[in-house]
C-alpha cells in the first residue's frame, strides 16, 4: 500500500491578496459615480444637519447654560443637571412616565398582535377591516384627545358613563381620579396608535409561508394554537422591533397628559415630556431653557442606553 505525500501548502501570493484591497483613488471614485452618489445625497445630508443634528448639538451647548433665548447665555456648568435632580417633582414625573409604559404595554402591544391574528384569519371584507383598524390613526391626535375628552364626561350625561349606566354602574371620575386618569389616558393612547401597529403586523404575516397554516390545519390546531406555535415565532423579528419602538413612544409621552389633564389631578399624570414643557414654558420667573435642554438630554441618554442594551439582548433571539 503506498501513500502520496501531502502537498505542502504554498504560501498565498501576498500581491494578488492584495489587489482588492488597494484604495480606490479620487480620479476612480469620481469615475464610479462619486460625484452623483454625493449629488443625490448633500440635499439629505443637509437636511438632516439643519433640523435633526444641529438642534441636538444646540440642546446639549444650552443644557450647560443659563439663557432666556434673547440675552447672550451664561455658561453654568452641571448646574442645570443639579437643579433637575434636586426638583421633587422629577421622581413623580418618572414614576409616572414609568406607569404609564407599564400599562401601555399590558393593554396596547398585545392587542394590535392579536387583532391582526384574527384579521388574517377573516376571508371575506379583509381590506374594510384593515381600513377600520387604521382609520384612528389618520384622526389628527389633537382632534382624537378632544373628541375623548367629551367621551369622558364625568356627569351622568357622559357617553362613557351613560354605557355604564346602562348596566347599572355608577358614573366614574375618569380624568378628575388620580386613579383613574393615567389607565383613562392609556386607553386614548392605544385606541389612537394601535392602527398602526395592526397594518405593519398584517404586512408581516404576508410573509409567513402558507405551508405551515396548513400543516397546522392538518393536525387540526386551532386558530390560537396556529397563532401561538406558527404566527409568534415567525413574527419575533418585528415584535422584538415593535416593542421597543412602543416603549419610547410611551417614555416620551405628552400629548394626553398635556391636552386631557394638564399634568393633574394633583400631579398624577406629570410626565418627564410635560415637566420639560414646564420648565420652559411655564416657570413662573419665565422660560428655564437651560433646565429644559438638561432634562432633555438626560431623556435622550437613557433612552439611547435602553435602546442599545435591548438590541444586545435581544439580536440573538430575534434571528435564532
Amino acid at each position: 500500500m503506498t501513500t502520496t505525500p501531502a502537498r505542502a501548502s504554498a504560501p498565498p501570493d501576498a500581491e494578488s491578496r492584495t489587489t482588492g484591497r488597494r484604495r480606490r483613488s479620487p480620479r476612480t471614485w469620481v469615475r464610479g459615480g462619486g460625484l452623483t452618489t454625493l449629488a443625490f445625497a448633500l440635499p439629505m445630508i443637509l437636511i438632516f444637519t439643519i433640523f435633526s443634528w444641529w438642534p441636538i448639538v444646540r440642546s446639549v451647548v444650552m443644557s450647560v447654560q443659563e439663557t432666556n433665548l434673547i440675552d447672550p447665555p451664561t455658561f453654568v456648568g452641571l448646574d442645570n443637571f443639579i437643579a433637575v435632580l434636586n426638583d421633587p417633582l422629577l421622581g413623580t414625573a418618572v414614576v409616572n412616565t414609568l406607569y404609564f409604559a407599564a400599562l401601555a404595554l399590558v393593554l396596547g402591544f398585545p392587542i394590535p398582535i392579536l387583532m391582526a391574528v384574527l384579521m388574517s384569519e377573516v376571508r371575506r371584507g379583509k381590506g374594510i377591516y384593515s381600513a377600520l383598524a387604521y382609520l384612528p390613526v389618520v384622526v389628527p391626535p389633537v382632534v382624537a384627545v378632544l373628541l375623548w375628552k367629551v367621551f369622558y364626561d364625568a356627569s351622568p350625561n357622559g357617553v362613557f358613563n351613560t354605557v355604564l349606566g346602562w348596566f347599572g354602574i355608577a358614573p366614574q371620575p375618569w380624568l378628575q381620579s388620580p386613579d383613574m386618569a393615567m389607565p383613562s389616558l392609556v386607553i386614548e393612547a392605544t385606541w389612537a396608535a394601535a392602527g398602526g401597529s395592526i397594518i405593519i403586523y398584517l404586512a408581516a404575516l404576508l410573509a409567513v409561508p402558507a405551508e405551515l397554516y396548513d400543516a397546522a390545519e392538518v393536525d387540526g390546531a386551532s386558530i390560537w394554537r396556529k397563532a401561538w406555535h406558527v404566527t409568534l415565532p415567525q413574527l419575533r423579528g418585528v415584535i422584538f422591533v415593535m416593542l421597543i419602538l412602543q416603549i419610547l413612544a410611551t417614555a416620551q409621552i405628552f400629548l394626553e397628559p398635556f391636552l386631557f389633564t394638564g399634568g393633574g389631578p394633583n400631579n398624577a399624570t406629570v410626565t418627564v415630556l410635560l415637566l420639560i414643557y414646564r420648565y420652559a414654558f411655564q416657570n413662573s420667573l419665565g422660560g428655564n431653557y437651560g433646565m429644559a435642554t438638561a432634562l432633555s438630554v438626560m431623556l435622550a441618554v437613557f433612552l439611547a442606553l435602553l435602546s442599545w442594551a435591548y438590541f444586545r439582548l435581544t439580536n440573538r433571539w430575534s434571528t435564532s
